[in-house]
């Protein structure tokens, strides 16, 4: 079975739904990127172990949480000794606005995942873009690099949708069974 890792910020809790979302469907481990933009010193060692490795982090101001950039900036230690070269990666974002830049986002995981050597996973899923499509549909945000979720500014992560969290159930599914492809 492949060890797969999420690690992740999350300013208010959304982005944490998603987190376990994704890790339900993987069977992952969960690294929390704290408040200071610092993760634990066993987290270097679960990531150096991982088959993959999915990002998370809110869209803010059309990009990552300075929490995560500083993680970011922190990888490069294995990045100096390509510990993490060949690995599966993905990632996640939620913002407030339909858009609100979410995919600048996920390039930007893609620019790190590139720069680690990383084979970046898409999400593989299909479109709810009919009439008859429902917000509530897996993929309705309809993102092919990485599950995308819109919560409202004034919502609770409790009232995150159904179905942006299915999507980031799935993609953690789809980024497992890749990685064991490979193992």
């Amino acid at each position: 079975m492949a060890k797969v890792a999420v690690v992740f910020h999350s300013g208010y809790g959304h982005t944490q739904r998603m987190a376990q979302s994704v890790a339900q469907g993987a069977g992952a481990d969960l690294i929390t990127i704290d408040a200071e933009g610092n993760v634990p010193e066993a987290a270097w060692d679960t990531l150096a172990a991982a088959d993959a490795i999915i990002f998370g982090s809110p869209t803010y101001m059309g990009s990552v949480s300075w929490q995560f950039k500083k993680f970011a900036d922190a990888s490069s230690k294995p990045w100096y000794v390509q510990a993490w070269k060949d690995k599966i990666f993905g990632g996640f974002t939620n913002s407030a606005n339909v858009d609100g830049d979410k995919h600048s986002t996920l390039h930007y995981f893609m620019t790190l995942a590139m720069q680690h050597g990383g084979l970046w996973a898409g999400t593989g899923m299909a479109y709810n873009n009919h009439k008859g499509s429902q917000r509530t549909d897996v993929n309705y945000m309809a993102s092919n690099a990485g599950p995308i979720a819109q919560t409202p500014g004034d919502a609770s992560a409790d009232e995150m949708n159904a179905g942006d969290l299915e999507t980031a159930r799935k993609y953690g599914e789809r980024i497992a069974a890749l990685a064991g492809k490979r193992g």
